[in-house]
């Protein structure tokens, strides 16, 4: 996607906002005015008596009320264009690399039983999981995190992405729309309390209280008439008052652990109602997308969900005590309400965590999708059911360098180890990376920043940021034999393994070095596995293995005037250059 669409959809969205700000001022004005007009009408209406004036006077209030109704829709616009912008300026800071800043990083994802996720940068700061995260909901993030795994878990689920990503790929104004929509929920929004509040047994009315909540409210209005008229006297409309509000009070505890839960959620309910009208108004093409279309569709979802929304707004009205009081005594409100969430949650209550699970996987297809609408170049993994390894890629990038400084790498890769030799800064570590985390993107459904991809499902294991560990009191040399013994442990399963080890043994001298990493090496190499091992000692380019085979790749560099240049291309074969000295010298540290 062009970099020129976000920032023209965004010019177009700031001058709409200018243009509703302005429509904003002048209706302040126009109400302020409207307001001490009424002020005027009755002041003068009180002084002459004329009911011409009280005409006039009501005839304003109802302008100053209509109003005020305009400009509330009109903040509520406004409310979805500013959500809109900022959505659009997100996309933007991916092109920028201002997305470092994006406040949701995943961190709360890493775990220690899971290395990969650190050593990939799936998640955290300056994480795979922060740039592309559009999911505001925690069932949404849950899930994007869970799809973003080192292990396959299950390929169906990943092409059925796939297709549903690529729509949405090229539709980008409805991912804006989703995107804008979802960002008004509250950050993290947990569906949890929700679900529970709805779906557990509240006390249900007391048996007749239906046929009592419009006989008394019916019967009380006849009497105000007939009072009105003078053909019965005020005693009775005040009897049936008062009995309505008694009747209201003897059933508060029953009808307030109805309203009480949902006086909180009037707002989220508004929204999710607004997405599930979206999604079930849009015309989709992919099974996936229109499987979870489905699902929101057969159950009236964003029928459903305006119906309870009303039934929330009506619970948020009773911290109005006046209200309460009124509405209770004349009407027996809170019956009403009881009667009416009650036939909702026999109706609706079963269906709502379907209804939420799809918006979660929503969020994650909108998640995936960013990949295709920031970069130029990106390809559909094709995710083959092999059972040996294979992994071929063509120009593949890391996605979190920017496209434009990104160097394109291949791999062709069946079982067997690969030692990647190089000298220092030549790209190494980052290659490694590429194609692990490329792997994971390909898992989760997501397309990749390459020209094509084409893998079996390999269960990813690294050792590439391994460091030391004081309050456990493990050195780095040994924090790297527990990775090379977990994925020793994982092999025996016999399951296809993608084994990727930047700079072996790093934290031991050369000498156990060599030994520990030929040993390592030899018992990596199989029938099973696909390893790649980054080294800077060349002893171990002469690795043999009956297993499966051991080949040399390599990076280097050149010099040109005195400068110390890299192409970061993988070669075939093994490095002859080394660069330690140069650049000891270059820091001032040798002469």
């Amino acid at each position: 996607m062009n970099k020129n669409f976000f920032q023209a959809a965004r010019e177009t969205d700031l001058a709409e906002k200018r243009r509703l700000d302005r429509r904003g001022q002048l209706l302040s004005w126009l109400r302020l005015t409207t307001f001490f007009l009424c002020l005027l009408a009755l002041a003068a209406a009180w002084d002459t008596g004329a009911l011409e004036i009280y005409l006039v006077a009501v005839a304003l209030a109802c302008c100053f009320t209509a109003l005020l109704r305009r400009h509330g829709r009109l903040f509520e616009q406004r409310l979805l264009l500013e959500s809109h912008i900022a959505a659009l300026s997100n996309f933007l800071a991916r092109f920028s690399g201002e997305w470092h800043n994006f406040p949701v990083t995943g961190a709360e994802y890493l775990r220690d039983e899971l290395p990969q996720a650190q050593d990939l940068s799936l998640f955290g700061a300056d994480s795979i999981y922060q740039y592309l995260c559009a999911a505001r909901t925690k069932a949404g993030r849950d899930r994007l995190a869970d799809a973003l795994s080192p292990f396959p878990a299950d390929l169906a689920l990943a092409r059925k992405r796939q297709k549903a990503v690529e729509e949405l790929i090229a539709r980008p104004r409805l991912v804006l729309d989703l995107t804008a929509a979802a960002a008004l929920l509250p950050d993290g929004h947990d569906t949890k309390p929700l679900l529970a509040a709805l779906q557990r047994n509240t006390e249900k009315p007391y048996a007749g209280t239906a046929f009592i909540a419009w006989v008394l409210p019916a019967a009380l209005a006849l009497a105000i008439v007939g009072a009105s008229l003078s053909l019965i006297g005020w005693t009775m409309p005040a009897i049936l008052v008062l009995l309505q509000f008694l009747i209201a009070f003897a059933l508060g505890r029953r009808t307030a652990s109805a309203q009480k839960p949902l006086a909180a959620m009037h707002r989220e309910l508004r929204l999710y109602e607004r997405l599930f009208s979206r999604l079930e108004d849009a015309t989709f093409q992919s099974p996936h997308l229109i499987a979870l279309q489905a699902q929101l569709k057969a159950g009236g979802a964003a029928r459903s969900l305006r119906r309870l929304a009303a039934l929330a707004d009506h619970a948020h009205t009773r911290h109005n005590l006046i209200f309460l009081l009124l509405a209770n005594a004349f009407f027996l409100s809170d019956l009403h309400f009881a009667h009416r969430i009650a036939h909702w949650q026999e109706k609706a209550a079963a269906h709502l965590g379907d209804w939420l699970a799809v918006w979660a996987e929503t969020e994650v297809l909108l998640s995936l999708s960013t990949v295709g609408l920031v970069r130029e170049m990106y390809a559909f993994p094709e995710l083959l059911e092999d059972a040996s390894p294979r992994l071929e890629a063509k120009n593949l990038t890391h996605l979190l360098i920017p496209e434009e400084k990104a160097v394109p790498n291949d791999i062709d890769a069946t079982a067997g180890t690969r030692i990647i030799t190089g000298s220092n800064m030549s790209g190494k570590t980052t290659y490694l990376r590429t194609v692990a985390s490329a792997c994971v993107l390909a898992y989760a459904g997501a397309p990749v920043p390459g020209e094509r991809l084409c893998l079996s499902p390999l269960h990813i294991f690294t050792s590439i940021r391994v460091t030391d560990d004081a309050a456990h009191g493990l050195s780095t040399f040994y924090a790297e034999i527990l990775r090379i013994k977990s994925m020793m442990a994982f092999k025996e399963k016999s399951l296809p393994m993608l084994i990727v080890i930047d700079e072996i043994f790093k934290g031991t001298n050369s000498a156990d070095r060599l030994i520990g990493a030929r040993e390592a090496i030899s018992r990596l190499t199989g029938a099973d596995f696909i390893t790649l091992v980054s080294t800077h000692d060349f002893e171990l380019c002469e690795i043999e293995s009956d297993a499966a085979p051991v080949t040399n790749w390599h990076f280097e560099e050149s010099y040109e005037d005195d400068k110390l240049l890299f192409d970061y291309k993988i070669k075939e074969g093994r490095c002859t250059t080394r660069n330690a000295q140069y650049l000891l010298k270059m820091a001032g540290i040798m002469e």
